[in-house]
């Protein structure tokens, strides 16, 4: 079994009942073990936490009762909680770090680890590699009946609100008198962002703010097909908001008062824009490199560095922790900020964008435009998934690593960057990104350029250009 255990971006996922068992989380937490011996003394306590899912809870005992078994001090969340808050209670409590136990936005039957360091962020890929390389040698055995450690309950939610207070002007949000509306898709964030937002002085509707391990029958992911009910609620009652977060709470989801899902593209440019126009900061933008270039475009006009990294928040919060960065986000979802964290807050960028709208005094729907004209947009993007045979998967990366095209739609490619994935940068500020899957026969083809019209050429023309590579790999 231990050769389906495999980190991904952000830790492992598996299907409960088939590889995410048990004995394979005692497996995991002794790896992750061999590795805090490395990293950490016995007197730094251990954290774990989880999400909403169906027997998350009792993954995170278990590990508890393995951790305590080999002498550490662990302290367990009093309740399913943020991936950010365990983030955050990770650096404050100088902890050995925290486990967190989430599949994020993925359906009902998965669940998943991921171990998040002292520094509050994600572990990078030179840790996640050691704690796989741990797995093989590790034990499922059931943990031994007296353990050489503690365990502890404790209550991460405290020091988090007092924290995230600190980033918000409350006053400012008071004073605009919102009007609000929260999916909480009976994720994590229930119990946080509501109370974020109550303290905050809005009108507040919530809905689906209790656990269902099955989601409604749908998924914990804040996008359009799932956020249907915000949607007319925003509508209905002419909100000035709708909010909404994942399943653990670190990715956000936007609807303006219009009705429309913004795109998490959107929603950094406006918030990068509301951090330098209302609030005076400064710094870098960081994205990955799926992530819009209008940030690139923001970046040039307000004299600040961008950097481009490959893609999963690991590698964004590790640039937060070499350099003073404004905002730093991923197209998928994922932001934070000046200040904070350096791992995605799902709670903090929602309440931002309610702070963006107090302090405008405009519609969310006006502060986009305005965003966009000064980027120099609007630019048009779009992700083909394109399932393919391995054979054919192969073909496709080999012919566009080895031989990529010199133009795409009768628009030249600048320059190939290949930090991951292969990445053509058009001329005219469009560009196109391929990302081979790492764990499906998949092909995620990403696209941006200035006009619909040129967004379909591209399209299309790629399509045409990978369907023929079909007969190179039989």
């Amino acid at each position: 079994m231990s050769s389906k255990i495999k980190f991904g971006t952000d830790g492992w996922r598996g299907i409960i009942a088939d590889d995410f068992t048990f004995p394979n989380v005692r497996k995991v937490t002794r790896a992750i073990a061999t590795y805090l011996e490395t990293a950490y003394t016995k007197d730094r306590p251990v954290l774990i936490a989880y999400d909403t899912r169906f027997l998350a809870d009792q993954f995170a005992q278990t590990a508890a009762q393995v951790l305590a078994d080999l002498g550490w001090t662990v302290k367990i969340t009093d309740r399913d909680c943020p991936t950010p808050v365990i983030a955050y209670n990770a650096r404050h409590l100088n902890s050995a770090g925290a486990l967190m136990f989430t599949a994020s936005h993925n359906p009902a039957p998965y669940c998943g680890i991921k171990y998040i360091p002292d520094y509050a962020g994600p572990a990078t890929p030179e840790i996640t590699d050691t704690i796989v390389a741990n797995i093989e040698s590790a034990s499922d055995e059931l943990p031994g009946n007296n353990p050489s450690g503690s365990i502890s309950i404790f209550d991460p939610k405290p020091d988090y609100l007092q924290f995230i207070y600190t980033l918000l002007d409350v006053e400012k949000i008071k004073s605009a008198n919102l009007k609000v509306k929260y999916d909480a898709l009976y994720s994590t964030s229930r119990g946080y962002l509501d109370e974020v937002l109550q303290h905050s002085g809005v009108q507040l509707e919530s809905f689906h703010d209790w656990r269902d391990v099955l989601f409604g029958g749908g998924m914990p992911e804040p996008k359009g097909e799932e956020l249907v009910e915000l949607v007319e609620a925003v509508i209905r009652d002419h909100a000035d908001l709708g909010l909404a977060t994942d399943g653990d709470s670190d990715r956000f989801g936007i609807v303006d008062e219009q009705g429309t899902v913004l795109t998490p593209n959107t929603v950094l440019l406006v918030l990068a824009r509301h951090l330098i126009k209302n609030k005076g900061k400064t710094g870098a933008i960081v994205r990955t490199v799926a992530t819009t270039h209008l940030l690139d475009n923001f970046a040039a006009k307000n004299g600040l560095q961008i950097y481009e990294t490959p893609v999963g928040f690991k590698y964004i919060g590790e640039k937060m922790r070499e350099t003073a960065v404004l905002i730093g986000g991923e197209e998928s979802g994922g932001l934070s900020i000046i200040g904070h964290i350096p791992e995605k807050d799902g709670v903090l960028a929602d309440m931002l964008v309610a702070e963006a709208i107090a302090y405008e005094g405009k519609p969310l729907s006006q502060l986009v435009k305005e965003a966009i004209a000064e980027a120099d947009g609007p630019l048009y993007n779009n992700r083909l998934d394109l399932h393919l045979t391995e054979a054919h998967k192969t073909a496709v990366i080999d012919s566009f690593t080895r031989n990529p095209p010199t133009e795409v739609a009768g628009i030249k490619v600048k320059e190939v960057g290949r930090k991951d994935g292969i990445k053509l940068y058009l001329e005219e500020g469009s560009w196109v990104l391929l990302r081979p899957s790492g764990t499906e026969p998949l092909v995620r083809v990403y696209l941006e350029t200035n006009t619909p019209e040129k967004l379909t050429q591209i399209a299309q023309e790629l399509k045409n250009v990978i369907a023929k590579l079909e007969a190179v790999a039989v």
